[in-house]
């Protein structure tokens, strides 16, 4: 198996912090140029070091609101130019918003879920694709568990937008196979050390979730790297229009 991306071109949306940051840095060390989008946690120094000395090359950061139609545009525009090309794309930018059952939910708020986590996914796909000419290409998109089993309550908006992920991953498969593009979905279930569960679940409920998990621990940012790497490589290349559900046995897809 190989994980040889010398050559190829990577934009992470959301690769400031946590598995974002940790995908960037894993197909870094796999060889390709790196690009990141981020909106609140600018990389750092020591984060450029590291893309710097994984992959001979510079890094490349972009802040850009994903909920922005016109600043995905233009920030895609400017990325591909500097780099030639986008040969492998990760959806990851997105989060969970607040939670808010639907009883009580303004209908602005679903529709914000719904641009943080779908809208963009669409958009940023959308105007990356003229960008991905060589005839190979990746686009991996990160969704949730929440999409399978609809996370915990208040989430209902979140799980719908990251369930509707998986509608997209399949249909967006079979019309970019042709041209040589895979498409694919990775599903992390619990994975600490995260600005989502950081922000979001309380100490109790971590607790509670963990001791479900099969293997007996929680997921790190790098289980979900890895698993993007993978679907990023030449190996990868008869593997489209599926889900990796990487949760330690928590759920079964």
């Amino acid at each position: 198996m190989t994980t040889n991306l010398d050559g190829r071109n990577a934009l992470i949306t959301g690769g400031g912090v946590g598995i974002g940051k940790e995908i960037a840095l894993e197909l870094a060390r796999a060889g390709a140029q790196v690009a990141v989008t981020y909106l609140s946690h600018e990389p750092d120094e020591d984060f450029a070091r590291e893309i710097k000395e994984a992959s001979g090359h510079a890094l490349i950061a972009h802040r850009l609101d994903i909920t922005s139609e016109e600043e995905i545009r233009s920030a895609i525009d400017e990325l591909a130019r500097g780099m030639g090309s986008v040969d492998v794309l990760v959806n990851n930018a997105g989060g969970l918003v607040q939670r808010q059952t639907i009883a009580d939910m303004d209908p602005a708020l679903w529709r914000k879920v719904m641009a943080v986590n779908l809208d963009s996914t669409f958009l940023v796909t959308h105007y990356c694709l003229p960008h991905m000419t060589t005839g190979w290409g990746r686009i991996i998109n990160i969704a949730s568990l929440a999409g399978f089993n609809g996370g915990h309550p208040g989430a209902v908006a979140y799980a719908s937008s990251k369930s509707a992920i998986f509608g997209f991953t399949r249909g967006l498969s079979k019309e970019l196979a042709a041209q040589g593009i895979t498409v694919n979905a990775v599903a992390p279930g619990f994975i600490e050390a995260t600005p989502f569960h950081d922000t979001f679940t309380t100490a109790e409920s971590k607790a509670a979730t963990i001791s479900g998990i099969p293997v007996q621990r929680p997921g790190v940012p790098a289980d979900v790297a890895a698993a993007v790497a993978w679907l990023a490589s030449p190996s990868a290349g008869f593997t489209t229009g599926t889900t990796l559900s990487i949760n330690g046995g928590q759920y079964f897809t």
